[in-house]
């Protein structure tokens, strides 16, 4: 079984981040979605989130935030 990888366009680097979200436009409330990131596009993909007012959660990745 291969590893998790990081959601960041073009990385294949071992997920180490679990970043929950949602856009509220289109998402029920209890909705969360998941992006993977290593640790070297952690920062810029929670930024990217955060800056449309989606990101909920960021997590260690260790399989316990899923989405919903």
């Amino acid at each position: 079984m291969e590893p998790d990888v990081c959601s960041a366009k073009g990385c294949r680097a071992p997920a180490t981040w679990a970043l929950g979200w949602n856009n509220p436009r289109i998402h029920t409330p209890d909705r969360r979605k998941v992006w993977l990131a290593c640790d070297e596009h952690q920062e810029s993909l929670a930024a990217f989130l955060s800056a449309r007012g989606f990101l909920q959660e960021t997590a260690p990745h260790d399989g316990t935030l899923q989405p919903r």
